[in-house]
């Protein structure tokens, strides 16, 4: 990359959206943990750092703090938060404990800025931010000063021209601080001297010639779903190093009603070497009496990789296996100190020992967003860069409970009556991913005048923009009643539909 902004994480809530925010406006970043070596970090050369919040108190024996050299590579620091408190408290500053009633702050918060400073150049001089913090600076260090204050916090942000070391006590990356975007992109561009020239097609060109100078003159396999993110990966395998690669499609028997024939079809005549491999059997095997989510996750994990394995054995001499990972779902089986969420199956779910020489994942850096624009700037068609996300495990997270082959023809029809009429109101693009779950419960219901007890189906749709966070989407209730009153009309065995109206937290997206 010709210039990288670092975001050091130290355990904060909002990390992640900081680095969304930073890409928003077009600069590449990348988060390390506060772990990373000096060198390391020298060898990035950033042209600005972030650091972070964080749920601890700096000043205590066991809280993440880095070396004072960092503060010695001339490049421009922004602390947010606990990251703001260690600027301070690593340069010399004090930070004390706040009780309610002196400089503890939550939520909402009016502050007033000294907009003479670069950081706040061009903003009104007073508005809301959002404060999360137990703890205050007592004490600036030598060549400090104030440069934005609220009624219990005088030091709301804070700043060392000279040296170009800013910090916030509070949050300019969420929502709720009115100017918190105007503030990072004034740090980016004012203070870091960044250039707004990060684009998706920056990154395809840039990401072909790491690729052809990675994968050589070797042979590469893709795990290719039919899905967002392995679609956009086999383009740009494809770009890079072309008949070197072969895309091996795993029908596991947990796909979505006809998706098999719909991805064979696609990338059939379209100059890939393209390889489908019907599974379902052996895939349903491993998985019988399985309940538990991590578990499925793990065995499939497993055998995508044993069956890869086998193909790659028919092709002969395969050296590197690519995967269509994106950031959402290496930081949610567990980012350096961060807690496991749920092991992905082409992350956490991964076997301990994989027969290759290398895995390949072009866009592991990338959010699902980001990727749709990847796809877009490849040349993918629009039916490919807006399918429907699916995850890899399939169907085998949307059953709760065991699987077996007549839960999953239930699914598959239910879900298709879904998609069908989300689509029918012209509500697929605005629902940013839709789906129906076979849930374990069984409830009385009465049908032709007789009593049935049959399985609820839940269905789920959110909106979100990185799949991070997400909200659930408030569908209009008579396409609702529709999807319904057909399934429950078109599909036997299913007598309840239920619409879940949980967030993303504290829910995930998915139900396993």
């Amino acid at each position: 990359m010709a210039q990288t902004v670092l975001v050091l994480d130290f355990g904060g809530q909002y990390n992640q959206l900081i680095a969304r925010r930073v890409r928003e406006a077009n600069v590449y970043c990348e988060v390390k943990s506060y772990k990373t070596p000096i060198a390391e970090i020298r060898a990035i050369n950033p042209k600005g750092i972030i650091f972070t919040g964080g749920p601890k108190s700096v000043y205590l024996d066991d809280s993440p703090r880095m070396a004072s050299e960092i503060f010695t590579l001339g490049i421009p620091i922004l602390g947010i938060c606990y990251g703001a408190q260690f600027l301070v408290y690593g340069l010399g500053g004090e930070i004390g404990a706040a009780s309610a009633e002196s400089a503890a702050e939550f939520g909402r918060t009016d502050c007033k800025f000294d907009t003479s400073s670069p950081l706040f150049n061009g903003l009104k001089k007073e508005s809301v931010v959002w404060m999360s913090h137990n703890d205050y600076i007592k004490k600036l260090p030598d060549g400090f000063k104030a440069i934005a204050h609220s009624a219990k916090c005088p030091y709301g942000a804070i700043e060392n021209a000279d040296k170009k070391f800013y910090g916030t006590q509070f949050h300019p990356e969420v929502n709720h601080t009115e100017q918190g975007f105007d503030m990072l992109k004034n740090f980016l561009f004012n203070v870091c001297g960044c250039k707004p020239d990060w684009t998706m097609q920056n990154y395809a060109e840039i990401a072909t010639k790491e690729l052809r100078e990675k994968i050589g003159n070797g042979k590469a396999l893709l795990a290719l779903s039919g899905g967002v993110d392995s679609s956009v990966a086999c383009k740009l395998l494809a770009n890079a190093i072309g008949s070197q690669l072969t895309c091996i499609f795993v029908d596991h028997g947990l796909m979505r009603k006809n998706e098999g024939d719909e991805v064979e079809a696609a990338f059939n005549g379209s100059g890939v070497n393209f390889v489908r491999v019907n599974a379902g059997e052996r895939f349903l095997g491993k998985l019988k009496g399985v309940t538990d989510p991590e578990k499925k996750r793990k065995i499939i994990g497993e055998e995508f990789i044993r069956v890869f394995e086998q193909e790659a054995k028919k092709i002969g001499a395969v050296d590197y296996l690519v995967q269509g990972t994106i950031y959402p779902d290496v930081i949610e089986s567990g980012l350096g100190d961060a807690a496991v969420i749920k092991s992905h199956h082409n992350v956490g779910g991964l076997p301990s020992y994989v027969d290759f020489k290398e895995i390949v994942e072009p866009l592991r850096l990338l959010f699902k967003d980001e990727v749709r624009k990847l796809g877009s700037a490849l040349g993918l068609s629009d039916t490919l860069v807006w399918r429907q996300p699916f995850p890899g495990p399939g169907l085998a997270i949307r059953i709760i409970g065991e699987i077996t082959p007549e839960k999953v023809a239930i699914l598959q029809d239910a879900d298709a009556i879904f998609r069908e009429e989300i689509a029918s109101a012209k509500l697929d693009r605005a629902i940013n991913q839709y789906f129906a779950v076979l849930t374990n419960m069984r409830s009385v219901g009465v049908m032709g005048d007789g009593r049935t007890y049959d399985y609820t189906l839940a269905l789920r749709g959110v909106t979100t923009t990185d799949f991070m966070t997400a909200d659930f989407s408030r569908i209009p209730y008579d396409v609702l009643e529709k999807v319904s009153n057909r399934i429950v009309n078109e599909v036997k065995h299913i007598n309840r539909i239920v619409y879940d109206i949980t967030s993303k937290p504290p829910a995930t997206i998915e139900w396993e």
